[in-house]
C-alpha cells in the first residue's frame, strides 16, 4: 500500500469519525435537551401582560393602571412599512429562514475566531422570542443550544406571522412600553399607523437595545440606530430613493407622552380601580381588564370644567395670594429680544399643569400688562389689563386689599406665576388671566335618577394635589341643603303646602342638646305665620325646627331612612331640621334622586360591566330600576310598597302572561320611598325654590322643569346645591377641606349654584323639557295666601295651591285663626296627634 493512498485513507477515516462523532454529539444533544424543552402550546394561547383599563360608557379611556404599558395588536392591523424596518433592523431573511439563520451563525461564529469574543449575533425574530418567552438573557453555549432547538420547535408548531405577531406585542421598548402600539403612543403619542417612515425606523431600532438607543435618553445614538436601518429598508428596497432622502432629513419628534387619556376623570378612575381590585385583586394589573363605567363622557367633560370654573370664580371674588416663586432674570431692554431660553425652561422644571392652569414665567411687565413664558406650550404671550386687575390682595376671606393700578402691583420680572385660558364670546383668539391654585375645594355628582347610574363625578380641584374624594368621603353637615326631607316627612303626616307655622323667635330647651337655643333665619329677621311652601322657598329656618317638633323627632328620622339615610349619621335633636347631621355629597345627590324619579329609592353604582381581553363580560350591573308600569301592573292597593312582594309578582306575572309585556322589566325594581303625591307636592315646591326663592340664579336655564334647594351652614362653613329635573339630578359642593368660613355672602346660592347651572346648562343640552307629571289624589284650588284656607270668591289675593284631596281645607278664610303654639319655649319631644287642618305652628 502506498503512501499517498494510506494519507487518502487516514483522512476518510477521520472525517467519517468527525463526523460520526459529530452526529452522536448532535443526537444525544437533541436528546438531552429536547425533551426539556417548554411545549409550545404556552405560545399559542400566550397571555400577555395587559394593563387595567377604565373607560366611560361611551367607550373613551378613562386611565390605565399596571406598570407595563401594553397595547396587543394583530399582525393584520400592523403598518407594513412598519413590519419592513423591523425586518431590516433585526431579521431580514425571516420568512425564509427555518427559525436559524446558517448566515447569521457563521458570521458569530468567524467574530468568535477572530476576537475571542461571543456575541448575540445570528439571533433571528424567531430566536428572540424563544429567549424572551422561554429563557433567560446570559450568554452561554448551553443557553444557546437551547434557544436554538426551541426555535426549530417554534417554527414547526407556529406560522411565520404568528411568531411576528408574537415579537412585535412582546419585546421591551423602554419608558415601560412594551410592543410597538405602547412605544408609539409612549414616544408620539400617536397610533402606528399615523407614523412617518422616520418614525417607524426609530421604532424599530429599539428592539437591539432599547435603553441605549432610546430617542428621549439618548437622541444622539437613537438617531445613528434610525438612519442605519432607513439605509437597511433602502438597501432591502423597502422604501424608494426619495422616501429614504425624506426620511433622513426628518429630525428626531420623539417626546414622552403620557397615556392616551381621552376623558379626564382620575376620581372616577380610582374608584373603578379599588372596585376592581375587591373583585378580583391584584391580578387586574397584568390581565387585560376593562371597566366600562357608567360616566357619559360630555357629562364628565361639562363637571370638571363646571368645578374649577366655580372655585376659581370663588378665588378671583377674595383676592390674590401672590406668586408660586421669584428667580432673578435679566431686565428686557426691547419686547422684540424675547426668545426662548434654557434658563426660562429650567426655572419652570418642578412645576406641572394644576387642573386647567399652566405655569408660567414673567418675563417682562409693562404698565397694565405682562408678558409670560408657558413651558407646555413654549409660547410666549400677553397678559391684559382684563386679566389682571381682578388680583387685589388677599388678606382674610372676608376683606382684600387696594385694587392694583398698574402690573407692577401685582408681579414682576422673574415670578413664577399660574395662568389660564378663557375663551371670549366675541373673538376667536383665546385670552389669558392670571390665576391661582384655589384654597378653597368642591365637588359634583351627577346621576340618572331612574337607576343610580353616576353620571359625572368631580372629588376636587385637582386629583394630583388632593386625591380626597370629596364626594364619597367628605362628610359635612348639608345645612339647608337637608330641609326638603324634612318637609317631605310633614306633609306624610297632614301636612301641606299651605299650612301655616310661626316664622318668630322661639328658644328650645331640648333634652337632646346641651344648651339653652335660640335659632334665628339667615338674615336675622322674623317673618311671622308663613305657609309651607314659602318657608321653603325662602329657606326659613325656624319653619323647618317648628315642623319637626311638631311631627316627632324619631317620626321625622324614620321618614329620611326612606331615601337612603343612615340614621346612625344623623343628629336625634331638633338641629336636624338645620341639616346638622354628616352626609357625603353623594348621599345627598342618592337622596334627591327619589324626588327627580318619581318617588322611589335607587342606589349609585359606577360599573356598567368587567370585560377581560378577550371581551367576555366578567361581571355585569343590575340596578334596582324604576319601573312605574310595573307597579300600576301589579298593585291595586294604594299602600302595598314591599319591594320583595313586588318583585316576586312581578316575575310571576311575566311567567304568567302569555305574550311580551308592552313594557321592559328591569332585572330588580326599585322600592317605593315616598307616595307620588307626597313627592309631586314635593318637587312644586323646589321647583318654586328657582322660580322664587334662593335658587332664582338658576332661572338663566330657561327650564321649567328642574327644581332644587340650596343649602349653606353656620358660618358660611358649607355650601351646597342639589337639584334635578326627571333625567338627572346633580349635587355640587364648596368649603375648605378643614372647615374654615368660607366668607360672608358665600351662601349656597353664590357659592354652589353657579356649578350646578354650569354643568346642567350642558347635561341638559340634549333633553327636552319634561314637566313632572301630577298624580291621581291630588286636587288644585285658590286659597288665600295669608291664612292657607279657601279663598273667597271676592280676594283678588287669592293664588292656587295643590292639596291631596283628603287635606283640603275645610272653610275659607275669615278673621280668626287658631294659634297652638303660644309659648316661645317649647320642647322637642314626639307629638303626632295634632291636627293640622286650619292651625298655626
Amino acid at each position: 500500500m502506498t503512501p499517498r493512498w494510506t494519507l487518502k485513507k487516514f483522512i476518510l477515516i477521520s472525517i467519517a469519525s468527525i463526523f460520526a462523532f459529530g452526529l452522536i454529539i448532535a443526537v444525544g444533544t437533541y436528546a438531552y435537551i429536547v425533551p426539556g424543552l417548554p411545549s409550545i402550546e404556552t405560545l399559542k394561547d400566550v397571555k400577555l401582560q395587559v394593563p387595567l383599563r377604565v373607560y366611560t360608557r361611551n367607550g373613551k379611556l378613562i386611565a390605565e393602571f399596571g406598570e407595563k404599558k401594553r397595547a396587543p395588536v394583530r399582525i393584520d392591523d400592523v403598518p407594513e412599512k412598519l413590519i419592513q424596518a423591523i425586518l431590516a433592523a433585526e431579521d431580514d431573511r425571516f420568512y425564509v429562514h427555518p427559525g436559524v439563520d446558517y448566515q447569521g451563525i457563521l458570521r458569530a461564529g468567524f467574530k468568535l475566531i477572530r476576537t475571542g469574543e461571543k456575541s448575540q449575533g445570528g439571533s433571528t425574530i424567531t430566536m428572540q422570542v424563544a429567549r424572551n418567552f422561554f429563557l433567560s438573557r446570559e450568554k452561554t453555549y448551553f443557553r444557546k443550544l437551547n434557544e436554538i432547538f426551541l426555535s426549530f420547535k417554534i417554527e414547526n408548531e407556529l406560522s411565520k406571522d404568528e411568531i411576528l405577531e408574537l415579537y412585535i406585542n412582546k419585546m421591551y421598548m423602554g419608558k415601560r412600553a412594551y410592543g410597538v402600539s405602547a412605544a408609539a403612543q409612549i414616544y408620539y403619542g400617536k397610533k402606528t399607523e399615523e407614523l412617518t417612515i422616520a418614525q417607524l425606523a426609530m421604532l424599530a431600532g429599539l428592539y437591539k437595545a432599547p435603553s441605549a438607543y432610546n430617542p428621549i435618553v439618548n437622541p444622539e445614538r437613537a438617531l445613528i440606530r434610525r438612519n442605519y436601518v432607513l439605509g437597511r429598508m433602502h438597501k432591502l428596497e423597502f422604501i424608494d430613493d426619495e422616501q429614504f432622502d425624506t426620511a433622513m432629513e426628518e429630525e428626531v419628534t420623539a417626546e414622552l407622552h403620557a397615556q392616551s387619556v381621552e376623558v379626564d376623570a382620575p376620581y372616577i378612575a380610582e374608584m373603578a380601580r379599588a372596585e376592581a381590585i375587591e373583585l378580583y385583586g391584584n391580578e387586574v394589573y397584568t390581565t387585560g381588564y376593562k371597566i366600562f363605567t357608567t360616566i357619559d363622557t360630555q357629562m364628565q367633560i361639562a363637571a370638571n370644567n363646571s368645578l374649577r370654573k366655580a372655585l376659581l370664580a370663588y378665588d378671583l371674588r377674595h383676592g390674590y395670594r401672590g406668586p408660586e416663586q421669584h428667580i432673578d432674570l435679566p431686565d428686557v431692554e426691547a419686547m422684540e429680544d424675547l426668545e426662548e431660553t434654557e434658563v426660562w425652561r429650567e426655572s419652570l422644571e418642578g412645576f406641572k399643569k394644576r387642573g386647567n392652569l399652566y405655569p408660567a414665567l414673567v418675563i417682562a411687565t409693562q404698565d397694565q400688562s405682562i408678558v409670560v413664558y408657558i413651558k407646555e406650550t413654549r409660547n410666549i404671550i400677553p397678559i391684559y389689563w382684563p386679566g389682571l386687575k381682578w388680583a387685589k390682595p388677599f388678606i382674610d376671606e372676608n376683606r382684600s386689599g387696594i385694587p392694583p393700578s398698574v402690573a407692577a402691583d401685582i408681579v414682576k420680572t422673574g415670578d413664577i406665576v399660574l395662568v389660564q385660558k378663557m375663551k371670549t364670546k366675541n373673538s376667536n383668539d383665546d385670552q389669558w388671566r392670571l390665576s391661582q391654585v384655589p384654597v378653597v375645594e368642591g365637588a359634583l355628582v351627577s346621576l340618572n335618577p331612574e337607576n343610580g347610574a353616576i353620571n359625572a363625578l368631580v372629588g376636587g380641584f385637582d386629583y394630583n394635589r388632593s386625591k380626597f374624594n370629596r364626594v364619597t368621603q367628605a362628610k359635612r353637615q348639608p345645612g339647608s341643603n337637608f330641609k326638603p326631607f324634612v318637609y317631605s316627612g310633614a306633609l306624610e303626616h297632614g301636612f301641606t303646602p299651605a299650612t301655616l307655622v310661626n316664622d318668630a323667635p322661639v328658644v328650645f330647651d331640648d333634652p337632646g342638646l346641651e344648651d339653652e337655643w335660640r335659632p334665628e333665619n339667615y338674615s336675622g329677621k322674623f317673618f311671622g305665620p308663613t305657609r309651607l311652601r314659602q318657608g321653603l322657598i325662602k329657606s326659613r329656618n325656624l319653619i323647618s325646627i317648628r315642623l319637626l317638633r311638631a311631627i316627632g323627632i324619631r317620626t321625622a328620622l324614620r321618614h329620611v331612612s326612606r331615601f337612603g339615610f343612615n340614621t346612625q349619621h344623623l343628629p336625634k335633636d331638633l338641629s336636624l331640621a338645620l341639616g346638622s347631621g354628616s352626609i357625603t355629597p353623594i348621599e345627598l345627590a342618592t337622596g334627591y334622586a327619589v324626588f327627580a324619579n318619581g318617588g322611589y329609592r335607587v342606589q349609585p353604582y359606577l360599573i356598567q360591566r368587567i370585560e377581560d381581553r378577550d371581551e367576555e363580560i366578567l361581571m355585569q350591573t343590575y340596578p334596582a330600576t324604576v319601573c312605574r308600569q310595573c307597579e300600576d301592573t301589579l298593585l291595586a292597593e294604594a299602600d302595598k310598597q314591599s319591594l320583595s312582594e313586588l318583585n316576586e309578582e312581578m316575575t310571576f306575572y311575566v311567567d304568567e302572561t302569555e305574550g311580551p309585556l308592552p313594557f321592559a322589566v328591569p332585572d330588580k325594581i326599585a322600592e317605593r320611598a315616598i307616595t307620588p303625591q307626597n313627592n309631586y307636592l314635593m318637587t312644586s315646591m323646589m321647583q318654586d325654590v328657582i322660580r322664587l326663592g334662593t335658587g332664582r340664579r338658576a332661572r338663566q336655564l330657561g327650564r321649567g322643569d328642574i327644581a332644587g334647594k340650596t343649602g349653606t351652614t353656620n358660618d358660611q362653613l358649607d355650601a351646597w346645591f342639589s337639584g334635578f329635573n326627571p333625567n338627572i339630578v346633580t349635587t355640587t359642593w364648596v368649603g375648605f377641606d378643614r372647615p374654615h368660613p368660607l366668607g360672608n355672602r358665600e351662601t349656597g346660592s353664590r357659592a354652589a349654584l353657579p356649578m350646578w347651572i354650569d354643568f346642567m346648562r350642558s347635561a341638559l343640552a340634549n333633553y327636552k323639557e319634561k314637566s313632572f307629571e301630577q298624580p291621581e289624589g291630588l286636587v288644585t284650588v285658590r286659597i288665600d295666601p295669608e291664612t292657607g284656607l279657601l279663598a273667597t270668591s271676592n280676594n283678588r289675593k287669592a293664588i292656587f295651591e295643590t292639596f291631596r284631596i283628603a287635606n283640603v281645607p275645610k272653610r275659607q278664610a275669615d278673621s280668626t285663626l287658631v294659634n297652638i303654639d303660644t309659648d316661645t319655649t317649647t320642647s322637642g319631644e314626639d307629638n303626632n296627634d295634632t291636627d293640622v287642618d286650619e292651625q298655626l305652628f
